[in-house]
């Protein structure tokens, strides 16, 4: 199995974080960003938008898109599963995989990447620090009845946040996290797992 991606990436860490949980490793093929080796024709065939990460399988299958390379390995490989069995629980994490999709990773990332690459465009920041603040009350008021944002678990839905929490803490932004504490309670709990800490380099 071989993971191409890159390690900064926040889609390759939902990936690894996968991996990790499942006590797996993948033959780890670093694509170089900053080189633009994501548009070259060998990785366009495997993931036709040129963006990372794809897998491919020992027999040949290629898959992209980090959600569906999470469930898919989520559910072919053994270990402890990140996916609710009750109905409810489920429901509950595919909810917060589509709010983190549609509300909040977007705008999380307007403030990280002018943040990282140091151009610090004010009106894009406000406009992420804006956006995040809705996304970030719905889950406090949420994780006010459970530990986790499905249940009592660690689930998919950790994974799909846990790469964009990290990132606004790494540049600076705790401030727009503190005064959310259920957040902070549960990023302690999420950020402080083996698999997530491996994922992210730590």
């Amino acid at each position: 199995m071989k993971l191409y991606g890159n390690p900064m990436s926040t889609c390759t860490r939902k990936v690894l974080t996968v991996l990790a949980e499942k006590g797996r490793e993948a033959e780890f093929i670093n694509i170089d960003l900053s080189k633009h080796e994501q548009k070259t024709p060998a990785h366009v065939a495997r993931q036709p938008f040129g963006v990372v990460p794809a897998l491919e399988l020992d027999d040949g299958f290629i898959m992209y898109e980090s959600r569906a390379i999470a469930r898919f390995l989520d559910r072919t490989l053994p270990g402890n599963s990140l996916t609710p069995t009750d109905p409810k629980a489920y429901a509950l994490m595919e909810q917060f995989i589509g709010v983190e999709q549609s509300y909040f990773s977007g705008q999380a990332m307007k403030i990280v990447m002018e943040r990282f690459f140091n151009t610090n465009n004010e009106e894009n920041i406000a406009k992420g620090r804006e956006g995040v603040k809705r996304p970030l009350a719905v889950i406090d008021a949420e994780l006010a009845k459970r530990p986790f944002l499905a249940g009592n678990d660690f689930t998919l839905a950790e994974v799909s946040w846990a790469p964009y929490m990290e990132y606004l803490f790494a540049v600076g932004e705790k401030d727009l996290v503190a005064p959310h504490k259920n957040v902070m309670a549960w990023w302690e709990r999420v950020s402080s797992r083996p698999s997530v800490k491996k994922a992210f380099g730590k």
